[in-house]
């Protein structure tokens, strides 16, 4: 995927010469600290689904997402940092528990976690492309661009363990009227 990716990076930046950079607009900054303190969100979410799962696979696939996440959040940091941007301030860790000790009628199915961390993943790649499409300095765009990626290829792979574990959910099939039923 990363062939893709640097193609895409190129014919982006070929569009635009910024150079000076002109200063973030502040659509530009409040996506980026809205990015940065829903990721920080996220984390505690995939915290929270580790805390309450003894399922390996799912384990694995949380603990992939909570590093990919980690690494995406210290770019939007880095970022706006170096602009010299104040960083909103974000929850603490949550501390690990084991998943047993959670009451039954609070704790989440592996199928309601994944959905959860899913429906989460989903609105961040929307939320992304948005971003980009709004930002006019290319490196803010390639910035939320490179993310989403990330995300569509995390999305993939826990699609694919949703799918054989019978946790996705699928709508109905939507069949015309008057077309024949096979």
């Amino acid at each position: 995927m990363g062939n893709v990716l640097e193609t895409i990076t190129a014919i982006f930046k070929d569009f635009v010469d910024e150079d000076p950079k002109p200063h973030l607009h502040v659509g530009e900054v409040m996506a980026l600290w809205t990015a940065y303190t829903a990721f920080h969100e996220a984390h505690m979410l995939y915290q929270v689904c580790l805390n309450s799962t003894g399922d390996k696979d799912l384990k694995h696939a949380i603990t992939a997402a909570y590093h990919s996440s980690k690494q995406d959040t210290k770019k939007i940091e880095e970022f706006l940092k170096k602009e010299g941007v104040s960083m909103p301030s974000v929850s603490s860790p949550k501390p690990n528990s084991n998943p047993d000790s959670i009451p039954e009628g609070v704790r989440l199915t592996e199928k309601e976690l994944v959905n959860l961390i899913s429906v989460k993943i989903v609105t961040s790649i929307s939320f992304c492309a948005q971003a980009a499409s709004q930002s006019v300095r290319t490196d803010v765009g390639l910035l939320f661009f490179e993310i989403q990626v990330h995300l569509m290829e995390y999305m993939a792979q826990l699609k694919r363990l949703m799918k054989n574990r019978g946790w996705l959910n699928i709508p109905p099939s939507y069949i015309p009227p008057g077309i024949p039923e096979s």
